[in-house]
């Protein structure tokens, strides 16, 4: 895997990657602490769960951490087997994001943009949403990268995108700081996120962050 890019904070670290090996390759590197689910058979989506595990036990590394696979809550989301920490997973083939964070939930999420986005902008963004988007699909691709952390972060899916995961306006720039906000159970919890736009993906992140103390909404891990 060709390593694109590594962020190294105190307890917290995320990476992108590149895939450039094969199943049977990354399969060895983590075949000791993980075994691939039988009902995964795409060929594209078994290295992307390897590549995934692969990046994670990179980072774990960076932490000094040993890592010992991931196990899954009761909503099926990963956390790192013995670890009190939480950890985020996207796949865009031919690329793998990761985020690992002791202090608090962790969303991660990239994309690359396409035209279809448009025709579906209207069911998943808020009306302010689409207006400061407006024409721009890099835009759109940031706004609907950013909701999908904010799902990653609450952990959970029984809310609406457009109504309850809000993206503030924002003026588009080559990465930047943006803000979400959580809407559920009567309380909204804002999100301080950072995107990077790259040569036909974008990806969205959240910043450090310890709400779990804050928000009874927000799952103690994600995907």
């Amino acid at each position: 895997m060709a390593l694109e890019k590594i962020v190294t904070e105190k307890d917290r670290a995320w990476a992108l990657w590149r895939i450039a090996e094969d199943e049977a390759t990354l399969a060895g590197r983590v075949s000791n602490v993980e075994s691939m689910p039988d009902n995964l058979t795409h060929p594209a989506k078994r290295i992307e769960w390897l590549a995934g595990r692969v990046l994670i036990n990179e980072l774990f590394a960076a932490l000094s951490l040993t890592f010992r696979g991931l196990s899954k809550d009761d909503f099926g989301k990963p956390f790192p087997t013995g670890y009190d920490y939480h950890v985020s997973l996207s796949h865009s083939f031919p690329f793998v994001a990761a985020l690992v964070d002791k202090q608090g939930p962790a969303g991660i999420d990239l994309e690359q943009p396409k035209v279809k986005l448009f025709r579906v902008a209207h069911r998943i963004f808020h009306r302010d949403e689409l207006r400061d988007a407006g024409n721009d699909l890099i835009k759109h691709t940031v706004y609907w990268c950013a909701k999908e952390t904010l799902i990653k972060i609450y952990g959970k899916k029984d809310l609406t995108l457009a109504e309850h995961l809000l993206i503030d306006a924002f003026q588009l720039a080559e990465a930047g700081d943006i803000s979400g906000r959580i809407i559920a159970g009567g309380t909204e919890t804002v999100i301080p996120l950072h995107y990077e736009v790259f040569p036909g993906f974008v990806l969205v992140l959240n910043r450090a962050l310890n709400l779990l103390n804050q928000s009874s909404c927000l799952s103690s891990c994600s995907c």
